[in-house]
């Protein structure tokens, strides 16, 4: 799973969709990357909240501590043993749902990698199962679960988000830690499911993915 992903609904959309109460996002990114802002779902005291958050946890290693290094972020959760999310896996207060359209994946050489998009065609809007918390380094951010890719996603990446269906988004804001651990280790959504959108923008040119998707062997110059 790369860390490049985008939305290309409108705001009317999201809040129909994922039956939003209180929203407090005014715009939807163009794309989001590791420390820069997602709109993320979660519930307080029985409200569906729409948020605009950071994405990618903290993350200090001990040479960076020791050479006085601010620290860096990690937006995708591999690892559920790992200690850096300690708690946060295990407790339903700390899930969300992070909306998306599109996930990418640098396709190509080394040096001119472009955007190769990934988007559900059953599902126009997406919910990546999440976990978020208030951090003293840098406020509200979130992160995203990941799994083994399938085999349309797998030539480009062997990791994919954790997609969920509307009828799971209860489950995985309320479920245990073993709702977790099954959600991540199941078999991943199939292959004749999803899109793919090959382009020519470069990896790093910022260009989101057209309202009007293409199959792979249509590629947009």
């Amino acid at each position: 799973m790369s860390r490049l992903y985008a939305v290309t609904r409108k705001l009317e959309d999201i809040v129909t969709h994922f039956n939003i109460d209180v929203h407090r996002a005014d715009e939807i990114p163009s794309e989001t990357i590791e420390g820069g802002p997602g709109l993320i779902v979660l519930e307080k005291d029985g409200l569906r909240l729409l948020k605009s958050v950071t994405w990618g946890f903290p993350r200090r290693t001990r040479e960076m501590l020791k050479d006085g290094e601010p620290p860096g972020r990690i937006g995708l959760v591999a690892d559920l043993t790992n200690p850096l999310w300690d708690r946060i896996v295990v407790e339903p207060k700390y899930r969300c749902l992070i909306v998306l359209t599109h996930f990418a994946n640098p396709d190509g050489v080394k040096g001119s990698k472009t955007r190769t998009w990934f988007s559900h065609h059953r599902q126009p809007l997406m919910a990546w199962a999440g976990f978020v918390r208030n951090t003293a380094e840098f406020g509200p951010v979130f992160a995203g679960m990941t799994m083994t890719a399938n085999e349309k996603i797998k030539p480009l990446n062997d990791r994919m988000p954790v997609l969920l269906k509307p009828e799971e988004y209860e489950r995985w804001l309320h479920g245990s830690i073993q709702d977790v651990i099954a959600f991540q280790f199941r078999k991943p959504p199939a292959s004749e499911e999803f899109e793919v959108l090959q382009t020519r923008d470069r990896w790093q040119s910022g260009t989101p993915p057209p309202q009007a998707f293409r199959r792979r062997d249509k590629v947009i110059i």
